[in-house]
């Protein structure tokens, strides 16, 4: 049976194998959660679009469906709430997986609307997540990120003392994560910023300014502490 299992999984994820210390009961209770994330899936099916292996969650919710598109094996976890209202929609890869009690939101109002949200393949981001979209967030291929993770890609204007800060209007300029970057848990990233590929980011950092490729970063506000060509 394990065999079959492991199968099944490569077609996700090609590298997978069994611990050899799983013992049976767990293996009983991961099907039985993976095949409930599988029917659970089938539930786009009446928004009339391809569940493409997608597993869903308890409690997942999605908000203008139409404007959210998926490649194969999504996975989204327990309460992950996806609100495509914008401009140009909510994009997934292959293989992505978001996990348990995320926001994936591009925006929260109507007299506003905001950009997109991009998530390249084989991305996997952990749970308590809050993506924006309003000026864009692009997410490259092969990411992974830990727990907490923030991405707030719009600013407020605050110039004008004379009236209040909430009815000053906002800036937006994005969000760029490259390819094959490893983000730590508890994590912020501030509009304007790029990423390059194969970043190393330190948990609990705010990322405020762009970086070049290969840099491991840390710290609040977030410095350069090397290069991974050189470590």
């Amino acid at each position: 049976m394990k065999k079959l299992i492991v199968t099944i999984i490569q077609l996700r994820n090609p590298s997978f194998e069994f611990d050899e210390a799983l013992n049976m009961s767990a293996l009983f209770q991961f099907i039985f959660i993976q095949i409930s994330g599988l029917i659970r899936g089938f539930k786009v099916v009446f928004c009339f679009r391809k569940p493409k292996g997608m597993l869903l969650g308890k409690g997942v919710t999605f908000f203008n469906i139409s404007k959210i598109k998926w490649g194969k094996f999504l996975r989204l976890g327990n309460q992950v709430y996806v609100s495509a209202l914008s401009k140009n929609g909510i994009q997934f890869g292959d293989n992505v997986s978001i996990g348990a009690f995320s926001r994936v939101i591009v925006s929260t109002s109507l007299n506003n609307i905001g950009n997109k949200i991009v998530i390249g393949n084989n991305v996997g981001i952990g749970e308590f997540a809050y993506l924006g979209g309003a000026g864009g967030l692009e997410i490259g291929d092969e990411c992974i990120v830990g727990q907490y993770w923030s991405c707030h890609p719009e600013n407020h204007n605050y110039e004008d003392l004379e009236t209040a800060i909430r009815h000053q209007g906002v800036s937006r300029k994005g969000i760029i994560i490259g390819k094959n970057c490893w983000i730590g848990s508890k994590v912020t990233i501030l509009d304007g910023v790029n990423i390059g590929d194969g970043c190393i980011i330190a948990a609990g950092s705010v990322v405020t300014k762009s970086f070049p490729e290969n840099s491991i970063i840390g710290g609040v506000p977030a410095k350069l502490l090397k290069n991974r060509k050189n470590d």
